[in-house]
Protein backbone atom coordinates (compact mmCIF):
# COMPACT_ATOMS: atom_id res chain seq x y z
CA UNK A 1 0.00 0.00 0.00
CA UNK A 2 2.83 2.39 0.94
CA UNK A 3 4.60 1.62 -2.34
CA UNK A 4 1.42 2.38 -4.24
CA UNK A 5 0.94 5.71 -2.48
CA UNK A 6 4.61 6.56 -3.07
CA UNK A 7 4.24 5.77 -6.78
CA UNK A 8 1.11 7.90 -7.02
CA UNK A 9 2.95 10.73 -5.29
CA UNK A 10 5.82 10.54 -7.78
CA UNK A 11 3.33 10.54 -10.66
CA UNK A 12 1.62 13.67 -9.30
CA UNK A 13 4.96 15.41 -8.86
CA UNK A 14 6.01 14.47 -12.37
CA UNK A 15 2.68 15.66 -13.77
CA UNK A 16 3.05 18.97 -11.92
CA UNK A 17 6.54 19.41 -13.33
CA UNK A 18 5.28 18.77 -16.85
CA UNK A 19 2.58 21.40 -16.48
CA UNK A 20 4.62 23.96 -14.51
CA UNK A 21 5.19 27.18 -16.44
CA UNK A 22 7.99 29.58 -15.67
CA UNK A 23 7.98 33.10 -17.10
CA UNK A 24 11.07 35.27 -16.88
CA UNK A 25 11.24 39.01 -17.21
CA UNK A 26 13.76 41.76 -16.55
CA UNK A 27 13.99 45.52 -16.60
CA UNK A 28 12.78 48.71 -14.96
CA UNK A 29 13.03 49.35 -11.22
CA UNK A 30 10.50 52.21 -11.51
CA UNK A 31 7.47 49.81 -11.55
CA UNK A 32 9.07 47.04 -9.48
CA UNK A 33 6.82 47.48 -6.40
CA UNK A 34 3.63 46.99 -8.44
CA UNK A 35 5.14 44.32 -10.70
CA UNK A 36 6.30 42.32 -7.70
CA UNK A 37 2.79 42.43 -6.27
CA UNK A 38 1.15 41.52 -9.57
CA UNK A 39 3.46 38.65 -10.41
CA UNK A 40 3.18 37.16 -6.93
CA UNK A 41 -0.61 37.40 -6.96
CA UNK A 42 -0.88 35.91 -10.44
CA UNK A 43 1.41 33.00 -9.52
CA UNK A 44 -0.53 32.33 -6.32
CA UNK A 45 -3.81 32.28 -8.23
CA UNK A 46 -2.50 30.00 -11.00
CA UNK A 47 -1.06 26.79 -9.64
CA UNK A 48 2.08 25.70 -11.43
CA UNK A 49 2.90 29.18 -12.78
CA UNK A 50 6.03 30.97 -11.64
CA UNK A 51 6.92 34.52 -12.72
CA UNK A 52 10.47 35.66 -12.04
CA UNK A 53 11.26 39.33 -12.61
CA UNK A 54 14.76 40.81 -12.28
CA UNK A 55 14.66 44.51 -11.38
CA UNK A 56 17.89 45.46 -13.21
CA UNK A 57 16.98 48.78 -14.84
CA UNK A 58 15.38 49.59 -18.18
CA UNK A 59 18.67 49.37 -20.07
CA UNK A 60 19.25 45.83 -18.84
CA UNK A 61 15.67 44.83 -19.59
CA UNK A 62 15.89 46.14 -23.15
CA UNK A 63 19.19 44.31 -23.67
CA UNK A 64 17.81 41.01 -22.44
CA UNK A 65 14.50 41.05 -24.28
CA UNK A 66 16.04 42.19 -27.60
CA UNK A 67 18.41 39.22 -27.43
CA UNK A 68 15.54 36.83 -26.71
CA UNK A 69 16.87 35.91 -23.25
CA UNK A 70 13.60 36.56 -21.36
CA UNK A 71 9.88 36.15 -22.03
CA UNK A 72 9.30 39.88 -21.53
CA UNK A 73 11.23 43.05 -20.77
CA UNK A 74 10.28 46.23 -18.97
CA UNK A 75 11.26 49.83 -19.62
CA UNK A 76 10.17 53.31 -18.64
CA UNK A 77 11.74 54.61 -21.86
CA UNK A 78 9.94 53.86 -25.11
CA UNK A 79 12.47 52.19 -27.38
CA UNK A 80 13.56 54.28 -30.35
CA UNK A 81 12.96 53.24 -33.95
CA UNK A 82 16.67 52.41 -34.25
CA UNK A 83 16.57 50.23 -31.13
CA UNK A 84 13.51 48.37 -32.38
CA UNK A 85 15.11 47.83 -35.79
CA UNK A 86 18.26 46.41 -34.18
CA UNK A 87 16.35 43.98 -31.94
CA UNK A 88 16.58 40.25 -32.67
CA UNK A 89 12.91 40.03 -31.66
CA UNK A 90 9.99 42.14 -32.91
CA UNK A 91 8.61 43.88 -29.83
CA UNK A 92 5.34 45.46 -28.71
CA UNK A 93 5.13 48.22 -26.10
CA UNK A 94 2.33 47.76 -23.56
CA UNK A 95 1.85 50.56 -20.99
CA UNK A 96 1.06 49.13 -17.56
CA UNK A 97 0.75 52.06 -15.13
CA UNK A 98 1.68 55.73 -14.84
CA UNK A 99 4.09 57.06 -12.28
CA UNK A 100 5.94 60.15 -11.08
CA UNK A 101 9.65 60.79 -10.70
CA UNK A 102 10.30 63.12 -7.78
CA UNK A 103 13.28 65.21 -6.63
CA UNK A 104 14.27 63.81 -3.23
CA UNK A 105 16.56 65.73 -0.90
CA UNK A 106 18.35 65.52 2.42
CA UNK A 107 18.93 69.06 3.67
CA UNK A 108 19.36 69.32 7.46
CA UNK A 109 16.61 71.40 9.00
CA UNK A 110 14.60 71.66 5.76
CA UNK A 111 11.44 69.61 5.24
CA UNK A 112 9.90 71.23 2.18
CA UNK A 113 11.41 72.72 -0.97
CA UNK A 114 10.29 74.12 -4.29
CA UNK A 115 12.31 73.60 -7.47
CA UNK A 116 11.99 75.69 -10.62
CA UNK A 117 12.70 73.65 -13.78
CA UNK A 118 15.80 75.71 -14.64
CA UNK A 119 17.11 75.34 -11.09
CA UNK A 120 16.82 71.55 -11.22
CA UNK A 121 18.66 71.49 -14.54
CA UNK A 122 21.44 73.78 -13.30
CA UNK A 123 21.89 71.71 -10.12
CA UNK A 124 22.41 68.60 -12.26
CA UNK A 125 24.69 70.46 -14.70
CA UNK A 126 26.77 71.63 -11.75
CA UNK A 127 26.10 75.35 -12.13
CA UNK A 128 24.28 75.60 -8.78
CA UNK A 129 26.45 74.01 -6.10
CA UNK A 130 25.24 75.23 -2.70
CA UNK A 131 21.88 74.93 -0.97
CA UNK A 132 21.77 78.63 -0.05
CA UNK A 133 22.17 79.69 -3.68
CA UNK A 134 20.07 82.84 -4.35
CA UNK A 135 18.03 81.08 -7.06
CA UNK A 136 16.97 78.30 -4.66
CA UNK A 137 16.28 80.90 -1.96
CA UNK A 138 14.10 82.93 -4.34
CA UNK A 139 11.77 79.93 -4.85
CA UNK A 140 11.73 79.18 -1.13
CA UNK A 141 11.11 82.40 0.84
CA UNK A 142 11.28 81.79 4.55
CA UNK A 143 13.21 78.51 4.27
CA UNK A 144 16.37 78.30 6.39
CA UNK A 145 18.74 77.08 3.69
CA UNK A 146 22.16 76.08 5.01
CA UNK A 147 25.49 77.00 3.46
CA UNK A 148 26.08 73.40 2.45
CA UNK A 149 27.44 71.82 -0.68
CA UNK A 150 24.87 70.06 -2.88
CA UNK A 151 25.68 66.40 -3.48
CA UNK A 152 24.08 65.36 -6.76
CA UNK A 153 22.96 61.72 -6.91
CA UNK A 154 22.06 59.99 -10.18
CA UNK A 155 21.67 56.46 -11.44
CA UNK A 156 24.78 54.41 -12.17
CA UNK A 157 22.95 51.87 -14.34
CA UNK A 158 21.02 52.16 -17.61
CA UNK A 159 17.79 53.55 -16.25
CA UNK A 160 14.33 54.40 -17.51
CA UNK A 161 13.92 56.63 -14.48
CA UNK A 162 16.98 58.55 -15.70
CA UNK A 163 15.39 58.75 -19.14
CA UNK A 164 12.21 60.29 -17.69
CA UNK A 165 14.27 62.72 -15.59
CA UNK A 166 16.53 63.78 -18.48
CA UNK A 167 13.64 63.85 -20.97
CA UNK A 168 12.07 66.44 -18.67
CA UNK A 169 15.30 68.40 -18.18
CA UNK A 170 15.83 68.46 -21.96
CA UNK A 171 12.40 70.06 -22.43
CA UNK A 172 12.88 72.78 -19.82
CA UNK A 173 16.59 73.59 -20.22
CA UNK A 174 18.36 74.43 -23.48
CA UNK A 175 21.70 73.91 -21.75
CA UNK A 176 20.70 70.39 -20.73
CA UNK A 177 19.24 69.55 -24.15
CA UNK A 178 22.41 70.70 -25.91
CA UNK A 179 24.66 69.13 -23.28
CA UNK A 180 24.00 65.76 -21.62
CA UNK A 181 20.62 65.38 -23.35
CA UNK A 182 18.07 62.66 -22.65
CA UNK A 183 18.84 58.97 -22.28
CA UNK A 184 19.05 56.01 -19.95
CA UNK A 185 22.79 56.56 -19.34
CA UNK A 186 23.66 60.19 -20.11
CA UNK A 187 27.12 61.60 -19.51
CA UNK A 188 26.43 63.06 -16.07
CA UNK A 189 28.37 66.32 -15.58
CA UNK A 190 28.54 65.98 -11.76
CA UNK A 191 27.51 63.69 -8.95
CA UNK A 192 27.68 60.16 -7.60
CA UNK A 193 25.80 57.13 -8.88
CA UNK A 194 23.49 54.68 -7.18
CA UNK A 195 22.19 51.44 -8.67
CA UNK A 196 18.45 51.32 -9.14
CA UNK A 197 15.82 53.52 -7.51
CA UNK A 198 16.78 51.71 -4.30
CA UNK A 199 20.41 52.79 -4.61
CA UNK A 200 19.60 56.44 -5.26
CA UNK A 201 17.12 56.52 -2.36
CA UNK A 202 19.73 54.94 -0.09
CA UNK A 203 22.45 57.45 -0.98
CA UNK A 204 20.15 60.44 -0.50
CA UNK A 205 19.16 59.16 2.94
CA UNK A 206 22.79 58.62 3.93
CA UNK A 207 24.33 61.84 2.60
CA UNK A 208 23.41 65.21 4.18
CA UNK A 209 23.17 67.78 1.40
CA UNK A 210 22.14 65.23 -1.22
CA UNK A 211 19.56 65.56 -3.99
CA UNK A 212 18.39 62.72 -6.23
CA UNK A 213 15.44 61.46 -8.23
CA UNK A 214 13.33 58.34 -7.67
CA UNK A 215 9.90 57.00 -8.47
CA UNK A 216 7.35 58.32 -5.98
CA UNK A 217 6.78 55.04 -4.12
CA UNK A 218 10.50 54.81 -3.27
CA UNK A 219 10.40 58.26 -1.66
CA UNK A 220 7.32 57.31 0.35
CA UNK A 221 8.62 53.89 1.40
CA UNK A 222 11.99 55.32 2.47
CA UNK A 223 10.43 58.36 4.19
CA UNK A 224 12.55 60.79 2.15
CA UNK A 225 11.49 64.41 1.63
CA UNK A 226 10.61 65.30 -1.96
CA UNK A 227 10.00 68.70 -3.46
CA UNK A 228 7.38 70.55 -5.47
CA UNK A 229 8.07 71.58 -9.06
CA UNK A 230 6.73 74.51 -11.05
CA UNK A 231 4.78 72.93 -13.90
CA UNK A 232 4.21 74.12 -17.47
CA UNK A 233 1.19 76.16 -16.32
CA UNK A 234 3.38 78.00 -13.81
CA UNK A 235 1.91 76.35 -10.73
CA UNK A 236 3.81 74.65 -7.92
CA UNK A 237 2.77 71.00 -7.76
CA UNK A 238 3.83 68.02 -5.70
CA UNK A 239 3.64 64.52 -7.16
CA UNK A 240 0.23 62.88 -6.80
CA UNK A 241 -1.88 60.31 -8.60
CA UNK A 242 -4.24 63.09 -9.72
CA UNK A 243 -1.35 65.15 -11.11
CA UNK A 244 0.03 62.17 -13.03
CA UNK A 245 -3.42 61.37 -14.39
CA UNK A 246 -3.84 64.95 -15.61
CA UNK A 247 -0.46 64.75 -17.36
CA UNK A 248 -1.59 61.58 -19.14
CA UNK A 249 -4.77 63.36 -20.20
CA UNK A 250 -2.67 65.71 -22.32
CA UNK A 251 -2.35 62.91 -24.90
CA UNK A 252 -5.39 63.46 -27.07
CA UNK A 253 -4.54 60.80 -29.64
CA UNK A 254 -2.52 57.80 -28.45
CA UNK A 255 -0.18 56.40 -31.13
CA UNK A 256 -0.96 52.87 -32.27
CA UNK A 257 2.33 51.64 -30.79
CA UNK A 258 1.71 53.45 -27.45
CA UNK A 259 5.14 55.16 -27.44
CA UNK A 260 4.70 58.65 -25.98
CA UNK A 261 6.29 61.19 -23.66
CA UNK A 262 4.15 63.11 -21.15
CA UNK A 263 6.86 65.05 -19.33
CA UNK A 264 6.22 68.80 -18.91
CA UNK A 265 2.58 68.27 -19.92
CA UNK A 266 0.13 71.18 -19.94
CA UNK A 267 -2.60 71.39 -17.30
CA UNK A 268 -3.14 73.47 -14.18
CA UNK A 269 -2.30 70.63 -11.79
CA UNK A 270 -0.40 68.29 -14.14
CA UNK A 271 2.72 66.87 -12.51
CA UNK A 272 5.57 67.60 -14.92
CA UNK A 273 7.82 64.55 -14.43
CA UNK A 274 5.22 61.88 -15.19
CA UNK A 275 5.50 58.86 -17.45
CA UNK A 276 3.99 55.63 -18.62
CA UNK A 277 6.04 52.52 -17.93
CA UNK A 278 6.01 49.65 -20.42
CA UNK A 279 6.22 45.90 -20.70
CA UNK A 280 8.13 44.89 -23.83
CA UNK A 281 6.44 41.85 -25.33
CA UNK A 282 7.81 39.78 -28.25
CA UNK A 283 5.19 39.52 -31.00
CA UNK A 284 5.95 35.87 -31.68
CA UNK A 285 8.61 33.94 -29.80
CA UNK A 286 9.21 31.43 -27.06
CA UNK A 287 7.51 28.20 -26.07
CA UNK A 288 3.82 27.96 -27.03
CA UNK A 289 2.81 27.06 -23.47
CA UNK A 290 4.69 30.07 -22.09
CA UNK A 291 3.06 32.33 -24.66
CA UNK A 292 -0.39 31.19 -23.55
CA UNK A 293 0.46 31.94 -19.92
CA UNK A 294 2.00 35.32 -20.86
CA UNK A 295 -1.15 36.35 -22.77
CA UNK A 296 -3.34 35.31 -19.86
CA UNK A 297 -1.15 37.19 -17.37
CA UNK A 298 -1.19 40.36 -19.48
CA UNK A 299 -4.97 40.30 -19.75
CA UNK A 300 -5.22 39.68 -15.99
CA UNK A 301 -3.00 42.71 -15.31
CA UNK A 302 -5.09 44.96 -17.53
CA UNK A 303 -8.47 43.73 -16.29
CA UNK A 304 -7.71 43.12 -12.60
CA UNK A 305 -4.25 44.36 -11.64
CA UNK A 306 -4.90 47.99 -12.57
CA UNK A 307 -7.24 48.37 -9.60
CA UNK A 308 -4.25 47.90 -7.26
CA UNK A 309 -2.07 50.64 -8.77
CA UNK A 310 -3.26 53.55 -6.63
CA UNK A 311 -2.46 51.77 -3.36
CA UNK A 312 1.21 51.86 -4.38
CA UNK A 313 1.08 55.50 -5.59
CA UNK A 314 0.90 54.69 -9.30
CA UNK A 315 -1.88 56.00 -11.52
CA UNK A 316 -3.95 53.32 -13.27
CA UNK A 317 -4.38 53.40 -17.04
CA UNK A 318 -7.48 55.11 -18.46
CA UNK A 319 -10.11 52.58 -19.56
CA UNK A 320 -9.93 53.49 -23.25
CA UNK A 321 -6.21 52.66 -23.22
CA UNK A 322 -6.86 49.38 -21.40
CA UNK A 323 -9.40 48.42 -24.08
CA UNK A 324 -6.93 49.24 -26.87
CA UNK A 325 -4.19 47.20 -25.22
CA UNK A 326 -6.44 44.19 -24.64
CA UNK A 327 -7.04 44.02 -28.39
CA UNK A 328 -3.28 43.85 -28.91
CA UNK A 329 -2.85 41.19 -26.23
CA UNK A 330 -5.61 39.00 -27.69
CA UNK A 331 -3.92 39.21 -31.09
CA UNK A 332 -0.58 37.87 -29.84
CA UNK A 333 0.41 34.57 -31.39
Amino acid sequence: MKKTLFAVGLFVLALSAVHAQKLTGAGATFPYPIYSKWFTEYSNAHRGVEVNYASIGSGGGIAQVTKGLVDFGASDMPMTDAMLAASNVKLIHLPTVLGAVVPVFNVPGVTDLRFSPDVLADIYIGKITNWNDPRIAKDNPGAHLPSQKIIVVHRSDGSGTSFIWTDYLSKVSKAWAEGPGKGTSPNWPVGVGGKGNEGVAGLVRQLPGAIGYVELIYALQNNIQFGSIRNAAGNWVKASIAGVTEAAGSIKSMPADFRVSITNAPGATAYPISSFTYLLIPETAGKPANRAVLKDMLSWILKSGESEASALSYAPLPQNLVDAELKVVYSLK
